[in-house]
């Protein structure tokens, strides 16, 4: 059982990141709430089961729940610590959406007590974490907040981004490094304590809007250096020439490392993020806005050329692999292969055969369609036609002799040893 002595913790948001932000920290003896404004989500947690696709986290989820260090409500309740891990999507026009983490802020507001700290990480527009504090000094003037008195605050505000990978979540979140932004130093020196219980990676202090900058440009620069990939295999496409091998051989020069090209970018992080930079700054960030329609319209590319490979087999079932935004995950926000997946089931229809081993069915979009969820192996013995869109580990093991004689289309570059299919009718390069 946690030690009464160990500090109480409330994580708002259980999803891909609250969820396991709240397991480890349940795992060094704190006790932790858990807050999500879903009911299923709160009654699988208190289960001691997950409702997301994680290495280990089951495990871990269900042992702390066990001992009693880790439960999950739709109330919030006064604790020491609070953990701000919501959403923040952006609208049709790409402005970034902080509403869920003001409404999360206005929920803290009613129990917060002088000497607790509210830390948010959820990424967030450059200014948000100020945002918070300024909310929260107007729904509680009987608190001082930091940087808005001349007087030692009550409460400690700061933001540190989470910085992992999903399929490493568990590890990523003790061994990487940390950023933390104090609104103040002193905000910042009471965050760091905290991240010191179960962080072994360096944890570096500086003011919260740097802290915000530096997950935005972390972000922007991998989209940035996956753009020049994915127009470089535009370019390729262009020139009957194979990207793969290409990259291959550039990255033997010592001083260039390409990055694999593919459908797109997606993720709740990358997808996402740079948009924040852009609205911030439109004027001064016209890279980062070309990287960002480089990648979206590396989809519209794909989408055309898989069409034209398919027609090549009038009538014939054909494979889509993969949904998820990245190998070996259940996470589909902003795919790419599922937005290829759902312009080609809406053209192709029945024909279409998805294999996705971590979906257990298909997207209501997609099954509206008449397309089916299949599995890898019925795949390959009924579909003439494979659109790799995903390069999960079950799919790198398929052998090149189940794979002679089928039509491919290989976005990931997993199969190296396949016979290129003639590139169909030819194609614009998208701008």
């Amino acid at each position: 059982m946690p030690d009464a002595t160990d500090p109480k913790v409330a994580v708002l948001g259980l999803g891909y990141i609250g969820l396991p932000t709240a397991a480890v920290i349940a795992r060094t003896g704190a006790r932790v709430l858990g807050v999500d404004v879903t009911p299923s989500v709160v009654d699988t947690v208190n289960s001691g089961r997950v409702h997301i696709e994680e290495v280990d986290l089951d495990g871990l989820v269900s042992g702390v729940v066990a001992r009693g260090a880790l439960r999950a409500s739709l109330q919030i309740e006064p604790a020491d610590v609070f953990v701000i891990a919501v959403p923040t999507p952006f609208d049709a026009d790409h402005a970034p959406n902080i509403g869920y983490v003001l409404q999360a802020a206005t929920t803290i507001a009613t129990v917060l007590k002088a000497g607790d700290t509210v830390i948010l990480e959820s990424t967030s527009p450059v200014g948000t974490t100020e945002q918070v504090r300024d909310l929260l000094a107007r729904l509680r003037p009987d608190l001082k907040v930091p940087g808005r008195t001349g007087e030692q605050a009550d409460v400690a505000i700061a933001y540190c981004p989470e910085r992992v990978l999903p399929g490493r979540i568990l590890v990523e979140l003790i061994d990487n490094d940390r950023v933390i932004g104090g609104v103040t130093p002193r905000c910042a020196r009471k965050a760091l304590g905290f991240y010191r219980r179960f962080v072994r990676g360096a944890c570096v202090t500086t003011t919260a809007r740097a802290a915000e900058m530096t997950k935005l440009t972390e972000n922007a620069f991998r989209d940035v250096n996956i753009a020049f990939a994915n127009e470089l295999s535009l370019v390729a496409d262009r020139m009957g020439v194979d990207v793969w091998e290409v990259i291959r051989l550039a990255n033997r020069h010592p001083r260039v490392n390409i990055l694999s090209p593919g459908p797109g970018v997606g993720g709740h992080c990358i997808a996402v993020d740079p948009w924040f930079l852009v609205h911030a700054a439109p004027e001064e960030t016209p890279l980062i806005r070309t990287a960002r329609g480089v990648n979206d319209g590396k989809v519209e590319h794909v989408i055309a050329r898989a069409s034209a490979l398919i027609e090549q087999r009038p009538g014939a079932p054909v494979a889509l692999l993969g949904l998820a935004f990245k190998a070996n995950i259940d996470d589909f926000r902003e795919s790419p292969a599922l937005k290829v997946a759902e312009a080609l089931c809406a053209r192709f229809g029945a024909r279409v055969r998805v294999v996705e081993p971590h979906a257990r069915a298909l997207p209501a979009a997609l099954a509206a369609t008449g397309a089916t969820l299949t599995d890898i192996d019925t795949a390959l013995e009924t579909c003439p036609a494979m659109i790799v869109l995903v390069d999960h580990d079950v799919f790198r093991s398929v052998p090149l002799d189940e794979r002679a004689g089928k039509l491919v289309y290989d976005t990931r570059g997993i199969w190296p040893d396949q016979p290129r299919a003639p590139l169909p009718a030819p194609l614009r390069l998208v701008s």
